[in-house]
């Protein structure tokens, strides 16, 4: 197929046309994707472990990365080797144990506020929402933003976000070609969102209680690299923007997801209402592990060689692209039973395998907000659970939109919800007290 159709293929049906190839290929196939070159793509766990677990001087995943640019050249999505060994140690703890256990409450608070306005009795999108909640959940947790820092951000990152989504993949749009080109007005959006994020970094620098604070920002004013020189402002706003972008869009899409699958499985909906009211988590946490596996809202980790590299009775030239495909291993009937049916029961009694379920990728590149994720997606959903009813329908299943790096449903997760009985009174007290 020429590369043209290839490309068009995977914009816009790319999950139909890589279970077409598989079905003729097998678990590894080369597909051509123009401003991408050659792109293996690999759907056998075997061969997903080996390269998540090569040498990282061998197959880098940053610096050829198309989220670079629109990241910054500091963001730990687009470094390699040391340095980035070096940035996650930085990064790490504040995403682990009882930091994480600290962000519950705040969690819930922001969630509920903003299902204190949602419609009663009529159909609408959950998708602003979920992005909303989960914007200032890592504007809250992990900036410490707060006032007008915080209305700031909130007014400018959305649409930034949507926008460098795009543009990571169109890299023949990534150029200055006058004031309303769309990179040129990439770039002025990220000027404005780093001015915002140096006047938090001197607040951060300048607050007397700073070594106690549990926020991430207050963690890197204090970090130090190896050497001992502290990290530079514009390390720092890369970091932030990559946790901020990478962060609230992909969790945001994966709840709208969540609501868009339970409102069609409705006897998994009533169990997961009755568990939430006798407070256990199990089946919840299990279909949130159920439902990254058959929306992954990222179907690709990759990598690129860095010289020839062999990989499944091959050799890879030196410049070849490889893509651990999600979109395939958990759609796999060989990995998972009945692998089209949307079934959480299947993580009740234990957990995915490491390199078959691979929503947040592998190896020592695995996503380092990947808990606080599952922590933040397990409140939101307990929130609406105990607070409202989403009312089943008998509607098709959303399909997949493309959003330049990341998959949304494409009417935004479609809901109808009205107040569960005795809730409405609480939910309002709740957030009235948290507007006072």
């Amino acid at each position: 197929m020429p590369t043209a159709f290839q490309t068009l293929a995977m914009v816009t049906r790319q999950r139909p046309q890589l279970e077409r190839l598989r079905r003729r290929y097998g678990n590894m196939f080369t597909v051509k994707v123009a401003g991408f070159g050659p792109f293996v793509v690999l759907g056998d766990p075997a061969l997903v472990k080996q390269v998540f677990t090569a040498d990282p001087k061998v197959l880098h995943a940053g610096d050829h990365s198309p989220l670079r640019t629109i990241l910054g050249r500091h963001s730990l999505l687009g470094i390699d080797e040391e340095r980035h060994l070096e940035q996650r140690r930085l990064l790490l703890p504040p995403f682990k144990g009882q930091r994480i256990q600290g962000y519950e409450s705040l969690i819930e608070e922001i969630t509920l506020a903003e299902i204190a306005d949602w419609p009663t009795g009529r159909e609408f999108s959950v998708a602003g929402s979920m992005q909303r909640i989960t914007l200032r959940a890592i504007l809250r947790a992990i900036f410490g933003a707060s006032g007008e820092e915080l209305r700031e951000l909130e007014e400018l990152m959305p649409a930034h976000t949507e926008q460098g989504s795009r543009l990571a993949t169109a890299t023949y749009l990534q150029r200055d070609l006058g004031p309303w080109s769309p990179w040129a007005r990439f770039l002025r959006s990220r000027a404005k969102i780093d001015t915002v994020l140096d006047r938090l970094i001197a607040m951060a620098k300048a607050d007397p209680d700073l070594e106690d604070r549990p926020d991430v920002l207050a963690l890197l004013v204090q970090a130090t690299h190896t050497d001992g020189t502290p990290m530079a402002n514009d390390e720092i706003r890369d970091q932030l923007v990559t946790m901020m972008a990478a962060g609230h869009e992909t969790t945001a899409h994966q709840l709208s997801w969540a609501v868009e699958r339970l409102r069609r499985h409705p006897d998994v909906l009533a169990r997961l209402v009755e568990e939430a009211d006798e407070g256990g988590k199990a089946l919840r946490e299990a279909t949130i592990r159920e439902v990254q596996r058959t929306r992954p809202v990222i179907f690709f980790a990759g990598r690129y060689c860095m010289e020839p590299y062999e990989l499944g009775g091959y050799v890879l030239p030196k410049g070849t692209r490889v893509g651990l495909a999600a979109a395939l291993t958990h759609f796999d009937p060989e990995l998972f039973e009945d692998a089209g049916r949307f079934n959480p029961d299947r993580f009740l009694d234990r957990l995915p395998d490491t390199y078959s379920w691979i929503p947040f990728g592998g190896g020592m590149r695995r996503c380092i907000g990947a808990t606080f994720a599952h922590m933040e997606m397990d409140v939101v959903l307990r929130v609406l659970l105990q607070h409202v009813t989403l009312a089943p329908t008998s509607d098709p299943d959303e399909g997949w939109r493309f959003r330049g790096v990341a998959m949304a449903p494409d009417r935004g997760g479609r809901v109808v919800i009205t107040p569960r009985s005795g809730k409405t009174s609480t939910t309002k007290l709740l957030v009235g007290n948290i507007a006072a």
